[in-house]
């Protein structure tokens, strides 16, 4: 359903605590095992600490790359057989002189721009080097979106036409009672949401006093709370938390931690270099609307694996689905799909608070794989920036 005249609010949510880990059988096993699958345990720090939108600059700068020593999480291993990335005709100069004024304007950390699966450009600041990961934030929503797309190849979820308390009962009698795993993914469930990071108030806010309060169960006791403000298909309105019951919802079918399934769906066929790491919750599952950490190479990876289709591992056509407009942002050429931004010409990407994002140019064969540390945790002039240097690369190629 296309809807106009939208309500848009704010980007990603962070929280965590550290937690320990379970698996559960769902998943044929690969005719080659392949390395398990680790829990990962900092030491033990004050809640003060793991405020990441109170971290100032030098904190984010260190920390963006080294969030497994701050936050619990699962270590999937590289790729048993890496993409090979090979060099390709550089840009142009003036457009590696925009994207170097890019890096310096924006405080990006890495930038890496693929056509045709070669590299054409990558650079790297604040300290960044080509083996170190950066966390991802919102980015991972639309990981957690292709797994939607894998369970649905694979039969776990029925459809997205099924109702979300078929695979969270524990939603039966709240506001989602009559939403569909489609509206979920779209972010158009009805329900009122405040994700607004500046308000201590807000639902994104208490997320955390959630986490504290309920262990385990957080995520449907924060959404049960949850009021109706629309009939489901009717608004959008942007919900970390939502994203979380559809990783929720995902390991529900499958059985499996977000992270495991991915090592079989993601990393293995993307051919990820550096491996990835994954924070969890207090069930020992993965956040699924926020914290993988990755190699800047390896962003890449995934959005060349979502512009070839997703190797088989998700339903034909899924990314021409999810990564066309289900949800038009008025008359912008804006909109969102499932899980993933959607933008004029048919383009469309993933975005993380800070500054991190994939963008994928369908027309043009082309992505671009930004990490940052931005000043403020969302900027429109950033965005823009980054969009019109990926708009001038796209337009060169002609």
């Amino acid at each position: 359903m296309k809807l106009r005249n939208t309500v848009f609010i704010g980007a990603t949510a962070l929280v965590l605590v550290s937690c320990t880990g379970s698996v559960a059988p769902g998943v044929a096993v690969p005719a080659e095992p392949l390395q398990p699958v680790q829990l990962v345990t900092p030491p033990e720090r004050d809640q003060s600490e793991l405020q990441v939108l109170f971290w100032d600059d030098a904190e984010r700068s260190q920390r963006f790359r080294d969030m497994e020593s701050w936050f619990a999480g699962h270590e999937v291993p590289a790729a048993s057989e890496t993409r090979m990335l090979p060099v390709g005709q550089p840009l142009s100069a003036e457009i590696q002189s925009d994207l170097e004024a890019l890096i310096s304007q924006t405080s990006a950390a890495g930038v890496m721009v693929l056509q045709d699966g070669r590299v054409r450009y990558e650079n790297y600041g604040l300290g960044l080097g080509e083996a170190d990961r950066w966390t991802s934030f919102s980015v991972a929503k639309s990981f957690t979106s292709t797994l939607l797309g894998a369970a649905l190849a694979d039969g776990f979820i029925a459809s997205l036409d099924d109702p979300v308390t078929a695979y969270i009962p524990e939603l039966a009698g709240s506001a989602y009672d009559g939403v569909t795993v489609r509206q979920i993914a779209t972010m158009t469930s009805g329900v009122a949401w405040n994700e607004d990071y500046t308000d201590p108030n807000s639902d994104v806010a208490q997320m955390n006093r959630y986490v504290v309060e309920f262990g385990p169960d957080a995520i449907v006791a924060q959404m049960k709370t949850l009021e109706r403000e629309a009939e489901p298909g009717e608004k959008w309105v942007y919900k970390t938390g939502e994203t979380n019951l559809i990783g929720l919802l995902v390991e529900n079918a499958v059985g499996l931690p977000l992270a495991e399934y991915a090592q079989e769906k993601i990393v293995e066929p993307a051919g990820f270099e550096g491996g990835l790491f994954w924070m969890i919750d207090p069930r020992g599952g993965n956040i699924g609307g926020c914290c993988l950490s990755l190699r800047l190479s390896d962003y890449a990876r995934m959005g060349q694996f979502a512009l070839e289709g997703g190797a088989g591992k998700v339903p034909d056509g899924w990314f021409a689905e999810a990564g066309d407009s289900q949800v038009d942002f008025g008359d912008t050429g804006f909109g969102y799909g499932y899980q993933w931004w959607t933008f004029p010409g048919g383009n469309y990407g993933a975005q993380g608070i800070f500054g991190q994002a994939i963008t994928i140019v369908p027309e043009r064969n082309l992505v671009v794989a930004i990490v940052s540390n931005w000043p403020q945790a969302t900027s429109s002039d950033n965005r823009a920036l980054a969009r019109a240097v990926v708009e001038k690369i796209a337009a060169a190629s002609d």
